[in-house]
């Protein structure tokens, strides 16, 4: 009996991420929220607002360190975008257009801006088993996974 009930548990265990993740992925409006992500050594928190539009935005709103060695605000100095790059580096925005595909239930159709590298890539993004946002950029055919934690609304 013992047996059956500890067999029980684990299988429930098992499910319930994968219920989580598949209800999270159902509906667009799931990805809006506050985040907490790193790259490297870059720790972050971004906020995915819905645009008027009906598609998503992806701003960072905090680095953990957005200031120089001489206390000033680190630009996004490698942005392909000359007119960008005296913008403060915890305001760049990530990604814009992200749309949801209610089909395959998940998001993308847009590029991810990556402001270490300058570059944009392809994006998805969905959630993963353990509730984490898993964004994917994809730039002549590599690819790199981050995992952004929700932190708040």
């Amino acid at each position: 009996m013992k047996k059956i009930i500890l067999a029980a548990v684990l299988i429930f265990g098992m499910i319930c991420p994968v219920e989580a993740q598949q209800m999270l992925n159902m509906k667009g409006d799931n990805i809006v929220g506050t985040y907490k992500g790193k790259q490297g050594d870059d720790v972050f928190k971004a906020r995915i607002t819905r645009l008027a539009d009906g598609t998503y935005q992806g701003q960072i709103i905090w680095m953990e360190h957005d200031r120089d060695a001489n206390g000033q605000k680190i630009l996004d100095k490698k942005n392909p975008d000359k007119s960008l790059r005296t913008q403060p580096a915890d305001r760049i925005i990530v990604f814009s257009g992200l749309k949801y595909d209610k089909a395959n239930h998940h998001w993308g159709d847009t590029k991810i801006y990556d402001p270490q590298r300058g570059l944009r890539a392809k994006m998805t993004a969905d959630f993963a088993p353990d509730g984490r946002l898993r964004i994917k950029g994809s730039l002549l055919g590599i690819s790199e996974t981050v995992y952004w934690v929700r932190v708040g609304d």
